[in-house]
């Protein structure tokens, strides 16, 4: 995510659901009677009714495609501006609303997700808001209702490698999206569902071990200390208070957290947000951390002033006290409180900005 937040109040926009609901509303009218509403106005669960513009709009063989284009607001979206089309089939009689994964939205292929294996990448919400907004528009033309739904997003493939889908198990482009139909920017809830499902898919998987890292490099280092496949790595980032408390509540035998000097300093000072917002990395409490690995005074009263928690961290490093393993220790107190009462063993481990080890606190049962 990109963290220049803009000044000043931001803009909604909505979600990729929404987008598709509009689509197909649009579509399903033109197919019916020939007449494209443009603007369309659909019902969102929330009970607000919003408009879209349409993009493009055609007959097509069988049925009507539509295309909307998707407005994030003010939220870094990687879908923001990406065309969102749907296309509306006859289908068989009896059949009722079928859902089909057009170009660039993906399938589904492991267990864990909302939607079984082998369904398109449209999740139960969305799906709820199309089949609802679609029945209000036959209601209003005495229209039929075995129909088929296809949602396509032009280049969605690529957008794709960009989020989390392939390590999730959703191949072939982007996931339809949305529990309100609006993008609250900046809100981090994508950010920390994508948690929740790569637990879900981890333990879906039978996998008995799962890492959080707080970035790209503790990532990959953490996966080769311990071989562990793509889906068993967890995008925790910042969230590390997230992703406890829901292994808390859906526990994995074994879990790691990964991360660099500074932000597993902030873990163990306490904090579960380690988001520079929520506090900064408190150099005199780093400096306790170096007393109690039998630091000179001198170098324990140096660290205080240090620029940064990696300055300090070199110099240790250089005088061979273990402040990795130190700070490992107290991080893993924070994380083990956020897991109580939950039947797992949790492992912290420090690596600098090449990827080396430099502190850990091996696996330890929480409970």
């Amino acid at each position: 995510m990109d963290e220049s937040k803009p000044a000043g109040p931001l803009r909604r926009g909505w979600t990729t659901g929404a987008c598709a609901t509009a689509a197909a509303k649009a579509a399903y009218l033109g197919w019916q009677t020939g007449d494209f509403p443009d603007p369309v106005e659909i019902a969102l669960p929330g009970g607000a009714r919003p408009a879209f513009a349409l993009a493009n709009s055609e007959p097509c063989d069988g049925g009507a495609r539509v295309g909307v284009i998707k407005d994030a607001g003010d939220d870094p979206d990687v879908t923001h501006g990406a065309l969102v089309v749907a296309t509306i089939r006859d289908g068989a009689p009896g059949s009722g609303i079928k859902f089909r994964a057009g170009p660039g939205v993906g399938t589904v292929t492991r267990a864990g997700l909302p939607l079984p294996p082998g369904e398109p990448a449209i999740n139960p919400v969305p799906r709820q808001m199309i089949r609802d907004n679609l029945e209000e528009a036959a209601r209003s033309v005495c229209g039929t209702l075995d129909i088929e739904v296809e949602i396509s997003i032009p280049g969605g493939e690529a957008i794709a490698q960009k989020t989390l889908n392939p390590r999730l198990g959703i191949l072939g482009g982007l996931s339809i999206l949305g529990t309100t139909g609006v993008v609250v920017p900046y809100s981090c809830s994508a950010w920390i569902h994508s948690i929740y499902r790569g637990i879900d898919v981890a333990r879906a998987g039978g996998l008995d071990h799962v890492a959080g890292a707080t970035g790209s490099t503790s990532e990959r280092a953490v996966q080769i200390l311990h071989d562990l496949p793509d889906h068993a790595l967890i995008d925790m980032g910042d969230f590390a208070g997230g992703m406890l408390k829901y292994l808390r509540r859906n526990p994995v035998p074994r879990v790691t957290i990964a991360g660099g000097i500074a932000k597993m300093t902030k873990l163990g000072q306490g904090l579960l947000d380690l988001h520079s917002r929520s506090g900064a990395v408190d150099l005199v409490w780093l400096a306790e951390r170096l007393a109690e690995t039998g630091a000179e005074p001198s170098v324990v009263e140096a660290s205080r002033s240090a620029n940064t928690a990696l300055e300090v961290l070199e110099n240790a490093k250089s005088l061979a006290l273990p402040l990795g393993d130190m700070v490992a220790q107290h991080a893993w107190r924070t994380a083990a409180k956020a897991l109580r009462g939950a039947e797992i063993a949790l492992e912290i481990a420090v690596f600098d900005r090449d990827g080396q080890l430099v502190g850990r606190m091996p696996f330890h049962p929480v409970a």
